[in-house]
């Protein structure tokens, strides 16, 4: 069976979308593309067991839609699948109906849509288009591989789902080639040595109770997996052999604890901590010991994620973070001192925040700025997806401005505040604008010692001179 795992093109005068392997949805005018891991896991997966893959992601490949579609109906697949999300939902909704009633010969095929939105939703995917199938899962992989194998059992049964979350390492290695990793390893704005590439060695987050994230619509943090310490090691080698100069390590949390000791003395062991970098998303209380946060270090980690979302213990707690105030800069402090670049996100447009209490992370995004406790920095607005407990708590309590799934994009605020639209993103500007202090540009100047530093800083000053004007 030939299957293609699809991004069709979205022509938006917003931009390009940051789609697949992205908790949060956003359009970007300077593009990144992140590498797809589990569809790319699930091609990888297919291709092993006798199936024809034909790796489709037209929006990394920047094809216009009629360069796409004349592609597809040329490779004429027999199963389109394609990942979605809240904001672009009723796009895809649209192309499927649209290839379904042409003339096309790719009519024939079936659609299947996958993603944390359908995920929450399903039957109202297939009650607004034509899709064939809904993969009801994070799993793409297992999901795809059960319903190409019993696609007579789903004949009258177009929602896919399994009864238990799957081990991670009866998962073959990603095949590079196959699902195209050059599209990918260049325009990101995680990198800082190219070319790149992800990994994904958990699924997703050992907390995974944020009351935002779209992602524990798929992996509940009682869910979470991680693979054998052995297999991430060995994929970090194959990449290594393919060129690859920096990983990103897309867990939604890096797993901590035996595992991580276990993958930091294995990178030193195999010598991989002199060949790559790593750069990984971190619960930001989750290491309390300096010396594992020297030993990431030593292995050759670099960039740090934090997500600190807000400096009101108040938000902190309705949002389900399980954290404290007060535990935010020693916990920074920890790992900038083991010479790691910590990056932290914000959000503004809490419903419950006023002015006063907004203003209070953007004070705090200041002072991290101020004292050398982050490197960089990303602020959005804050959105309900479908699925999560913020969404719910929204619709229960009347305070969603727009129930238009296109208004989700992060392109203005879609929850009642006691801020107006203008407010809020003039907060969000004021943030972006930390990280211009003449204090941290003059720093970051003093810290290069390549030409990989200059190049990555020219990047970094590029995104975030985007973001000032477009919240301007």
């Amino acid at each position: 069976m030939k299957i293609s795992i699809s991004y069709p093109p979205l022509e938006s005068p917003h931009g390009v979308p940051t789609l697949s392997q992205n908790r949060q949805f956003q359009w970007f005018s300077d593009p990144t593309y992140i590498y797809p891991m589990i569809p790319a896991s699930a091609a990888t997966l297919l291709a092993q067991n006798g199936h024809e893959i034909f790796w489709d992601d037209a929006i990394a490949e920047e094809l216009s839609y009629s360069q796409w579609l004349e592609r597809l109906e040329k490779e004429k697949p027999d199963l389109v699948v394609i990942e979605t999300k809240t904001p672009i939902i009723k796009k895809h909704w649209k192309i499927i109906n649209q290839i379904k009633n042409s003339k096309l010969e790719i009519r024939n095929s079936k659609f299947i849509l996958m993603g944390d939105h359908v995920t929450a939703l399903p039957e109202e995917s297939l009650k607004n288009s034509q899709a064939d199938f809904v993969l009801a899962g994070g799993d793409y992989d297992f999901l795809l591989l059960e319903l190409v194998n019993n696609l007579e059992k789903y004949k009258d049964k177009k929602i896919v789902r399994l009864d238990e979350f799957r081990p991670l390492d009866e998962l073959p290695a990603i095949d590079r080639e196959l699902t195209n990793w050059k599209l990918y390893a260049e325009k990101n704005g995680n990198y800082k040595y190219t070319p790149g590439s992800y990994v994904m060695n958990a699924r997703d987050c050992w907390w995974g109770k944020c009351a935002f994230c779209s992602w524990t619509t798929m992996f509940p943090g009682e869910k979470y997996r991680v693979r054998s310490v052995e297999k991430a090691l060995d994929e970090i080698g194959e990449l290594i052999k393919l060129g690859v100069n920096e990983i990103m390590e897309d867990s939604g949390t890096l797993p901590v604890g035996k595992w991580l000791e276990d993958f930091c003395n294995g990178m030193v062991e195999r010598g991989y901590n002199k060949k790559v970098k790593i750069s990984c998303n971190m619960r930001l209380t989750a290491i309390k010991d300096q010396a594992v946060w020297n030993l990431m270090k030593k292995a050759g980690f670099r960039l740090i994620l934090f997500g600190i979302e807000s400096a009101n213990q108040e938000t902190l707690d309705r949002i389900n973070k399980n954290m404290r105030v007060e535990d935010i800069e020693p916990s920074l402090r920890m790992c900038k001192s083991a010479g790691l670049e910590p990056h932290a996100t914000f959000m503004i447009g809490w419903p419950w925040e006023d002015k006063k209490m907004a203003e209070n992370t953007v004070h705090l995004a200041k002072k991290l700025f101020r004292n050398n406790l982050i490197d960089s920095l990303q602020a959005t607005i804050a959105i309900p997806y479908p699925g999560t407990p913020l969404y719910k708590y929204c619709r229960e309590n009347s305070l969603l401005l727009t129930e238009n799934y296109d208004d989700f994009d992060q392109q203005e605020p879609v929850m009642k505040t006691e801020m107006g639209n203008a407010e809020i993103k003039s907060l969000i500007k004021e943030i972006f604008q930390a990280s211009l202090s003449a204090k941290f540009v003059l720093r970051k100047i003093a810290s290069i010692r390549s030409w990989d530093d200059v190049r990555y800083l020219l990047r970094a000053a590029k995104k975030v001179g985007v973001q000032i004007i477009f919240r301007s």
